[in-house]
This record gives structure tokens, C-alpha cells and sequence, in this order.
């Protein structure tokens, strides 16, 4: 495959440009080897090589993030954590506890799977063995491609928790075939709903040898090209895309927070720490509870969440109370569930306003937006850290107030702006407009867009 091909001339000439290296660019991903700096210290994001840890390898995560750090820890929106507080002379015993502890950060190009990936009974497709072989194949490469910092590659199997809702430069897609052995469908930038498909019926070998040459594409060109810059008529022509293939047959994902059932006698309970974030001391609370209950293993999951693996069903409404009193969110019809924050002023320099407090008077103040039919994305400035995608409503600090999006992102044009004192009577509008003009068996969601932008940003005017 011809590389620059894939690209137009106009990319071709922005990414070649004095293009930086990946630790040089804005907003490359934070590690133990690059943490990065924010208002209350050094952030270190880190995404275990395992699909799970043990109770004992999540104790020690906490006690190194309360040593070196602030004792703040954060799963992100993709599923990974985030140790928040630390100081430049801390960073190198955090790393030696991580290590000292069993846990390996995952290195290289990003490539995500679904977290209950070889538990889950309804995945069409389990992905460890075509990540094994993939990840294999690129680290063979030589000279090994200089990719995007960011890029990230999805190879989702089905299940009950997909990764449908997750932007991927590249994205692999189980479906099954008439015979009932699965195959890929191969898209580019985007969500499932979102992403360019640009080959299809694909076996595990032909879809490792499309994502290689998809790869060594974006290589060619420079570190800062990714998935939405490539082209995707011209890769449908060259992979022989037949939309007819793309045969799909997959359901719905369920809530990743409360009880998920992985066959008929196994479970996973799904916790989410309120707006993402928990403090080290009520981790390890909960983690002495939790291990003498029976939990086997720990696994991340998108929406910040974390997925206990091995309570029996007696078990779990114990551990469940507990969770609850040591500050996670238990059940998917949590109002807090759908209010999304970053991590706000004080924990970002960026930040213009305390996204997570926020948070919580957007619970009490409006709950009728929070009834599951959309999220609301609080976001302390314009990058969109917490949801970079689309939302219903986006709620954006600035220097003289807050932007009100709607249906779009952090750096989307508002419909409105309000004034700096002014969130909290803003955020009692918004749920007074749904309140009272909801129609009998309407959603929140559907309330709001039968209204429109004009009505919502009339409603905020009025204010």
C-alpha cells in the first residue's frame, strides 16, 4: 500500500510540517515515564498489561497513590487509572511500588478490548488471541512506525459491554458470519455508529495485515497523523469494501455500573466512584471488605468504572452496601451516573470552575436531565478532557462564564452563555425546562430535542 495514497495533499502537507515527536505534542497521554503537569501536581495515567489485578495489587496501587501523591485516584472514561498529586522526587518510588507490586503498564500503540473480554457468554469473538498476535507483529516492525501519541486501536468481540461507544483511529469489529465463526469489520475514526468501515468479512489473519498496513500508513506520513486523516474511499478501493459483508447481528451494551451477568451462574458487579474519582483511604476501606468477601480479580471498564469478579449472588449485596458507604455509585439508574466532570479547577490548571461540586448540585438542582436518555459533560475549559465526544448538554467554563452546548462538544459553538455567578440558578432552568414541558412517556433527551436549540438557549436568556 502506497501510503501518502490514504491521504490528501492538504494533510499530507499539515502533518509532515515540523511534526514533533509524540512526548513533545499537546496533550500527549501522561505515563509513569511522562507524567504531566496539572494544578494540584504530576498526573500519571496507567493502563495495566493484564485484564485484571487482584485485590491485593489494587491495595498497593492505593498505598503508592497515597505515598507519592495526593491519594486522589481517577478511572478515566476509557478505563484506565489515573494517580493525581504527585511531585517530580516522588515519581520514581511510584513506579518502583507499581512494579514491586506485579502490575506492568501497558507500552506502544494502545489497543483496547472489551473488559469482560474471554468472560463474557454473549461476545461473538474472544480478542486475546488476535491482540497477542497483532501486538507481536507490530513490535517486530522495523524501523518500528512513529505513530500519534493519542492513536488507539479497538478490536471489540461483542458482548455485554462493547466498545461501540469509544472513538478508535482504527476499530475491529466481530460480527458473525452464516457458518457462525466471526469476522472483522475494519473502520476508521469514530465510534461504531460514527467510524468509516473500509473492509469487511475479514478472517483474524486478514485483519491483522490490514491493521499493519493501516499503521505503517499513518508512520509514513508522521506522528501526528490519525485515523480521521486518512481516506477512506480511496482504502474502500484498495481493501475491496463490500458493505454487503458487514453482517451484524450484535445487541445493545448494558450499564457497566450494578450486577452483569456473564453466564447463567456468574455475575460482575459494576462500581463507579462518584464522578470518577476516589480517594486511596476509602479504596482500601472497601478493598479489605472486598477481599474477604471473595472478590477474584479487579478490572477497569469505560465510564470509569471498575468490574468485581467473583462474588457469589449472596455476597454481593453486602459488598454493594459497602461500596456505596465508601463513595461509589452501585446501581445504573444513579442520577450521578450521567453527570459527567473533569477534574476541575484546583486539580486542572485549565479549569475555570469546581466542575465536580458542579456535579453534585446538578443532582440536586436538576435531576430531571439525569434520568439515563443523556449525559451532561462538565467541563472546566474548551479541550474536553472527561468526554471528548458528543453530548446532549456540555456545560463549559471560560473566563467570564460558562458556555452551554448543545448536542455537541466542549469545543463546539455554545447556544448560550451565562454569567460566572450564575451556574446554579442556570442549571435550575435547564431542569425547569424539561420539568414542565415534558410530554407523557418522553425523555429528558427526547424532551430537549423536540424543544430544539432555540428554546434551550431562550430558557438560559431568561434566566
Amino acid at each position: 500500500m502506497e501510503g501518502q495514497a490514504c491521504f490528501s495533499q492538504e494533510n499530507i502537507d499539515r502533518l509532515v510540517d515540523v511534526s514533533p515527536l509524540p512526548s513533545m505534542v499537546r496533550g500527549a497521554c501522561p505515563s509513569l515515564s511522562t507524567p504531566m503537569q496539572t494544578g494540584d501536581g504530576l498526573l500519571v495515567r496507567l493502563r495495566p498489561t493484564t485484564p485484571g489485578l487482584t485485590v491485593a495489587q489494587v491495595r498497593a496501587l492505593a498505598e503508592a497513590a497515597e505515598m507519592h501523591g495526593n491519594g486522589l485516584i481517577e478511572i478515566t472514561a476509557r478505563g484506565n487509572f489515573q494517580l493525581r498529586g504527585m511531585r517530580p522526587q516522588s515519581v520514581d518510588g511510584l513506579a518502583a511500588d507499581i512494579d514491586r507490586a506485579g502490575i506492568i503498564p501497558e507500552s506502544g500503540v494502545t489497543i483496547e478490548v472489551p473488559p469482560l473480554n474471554g468472560l463474557d457468554s454473549l461476545e461473538i469473538a474472544d480478542a486475546r488471541d488476535i491482540v497477542t498476535r497483532l501486538r507481536k507483529v507490530i513490535d517486530a516492525l522495523a524501523p518500528a512506525p512513529l505513530l500519534a501519541a493519542k492513536l488507539a486501536i479497538i478490536i471489540d468481540g461483542g458482548g455485554r459491554l462493547t466498545l461501540d461507544g469509544l472513538s478508535a483511529d482504527i476499530r475491529l469489529r466481530a460480527g458473525m458470519s452464516a457458518d457462525g465463526t466471526h469476522l472483522w469489520t475494519l473502520s476508521i475514526a469514530g465510534t461504531a455508529a460514527t467510524a468509516k468501515p473500509i473492509a469487511a468479512a475479514l478472517s483474524d489473519e486478514q485483519a491483522i495485515a490490514a491493521v499493519i498496513a493501516l499503521l505503517q500508513t499513518l508512520g509514513d506520513v508522521g506522528p501526528r497523523a490519525r485515523g480521521r486523516d486518512l481516506d477512506a474511499e480511496v482504502l474502500r478501493e484498495q481493501f475491496q469494501f463490500d458493505e454487503a459483508k458487514m453482517g451484524d447481528a450484535r445487541g445493545p451494551s448494558v450499564s457497566p455500573v450494578g450486577v452483569i451477568q456473564l453466564d447463567e451462574t456468574r455475575n460482575a458487579l459494576g462500581l463507579r466512584p462518584s464522578f470518577g474519582q476516589i480517594h486511596a483511604a476509602d479504596l482500601r476501606r472497601f478493598l479489605a471488605v472486598a477481599e474477604m468477601a471473595g472478590v477474584s480479580e479487579i478490572r477497569t471498564a469505560w465510564d470509569h468504572t471498575l468490574l468485581l469478579l467473583g462474588l457469589t449472588p449472596s455476597a454481593m449485596e453486602h459488598v454493594r452496601t459497602v461500596a456505596a458507604s465508601c463513595g461509589f455509585r452501585t446501581r445504573a439508574d444513579d442520577p450521578a451516573n450521567y453527570a459527567i466532570p473533569c477534574s476541575g479547577a484546583g486539580a486542572c490548571a485549565s479549569a475555570h470552575y469546581a466542575t465536580r461540586q458542579a456535579a453534585t448540585d446538578l443532582v440536586d438542582i436538576a435531576p430531571e436531565l439525569l434520568d439515563g436518555s443523556l449525559k451532561v459533560h462538565l467541563s472546566g475549559c474548551g479541550k474536553g478532557c472527561a468526554h471528548p465526544g458528543q453530548t446532549t448538554l456540555v456545560i463549559v467554563g471560560a473566563a467570564t462564564g460558562y458556555g452551554i452546548v448543545v448536542n455537541g462538544s466542549a469545543s463546539s459553538e455554545p447556544v448560550a452563555y451565562i454569567g460566572k455567578e450564575k451556574l446554579k440558578s442556570g442549571l435550575a432552568e435547564l431542569g425547569r425546562l424539561v420539568r414542565n414541558n415534558k410530554a407523557a412517556g418522553e425523555s429528558a433527551q427526547q424532551c430537549l430535542k423536540r424543544l430544539g436549540r432555540d428554546a434551550i438557549a431562550t430558557a438560559l436568556r431568561q434566566e
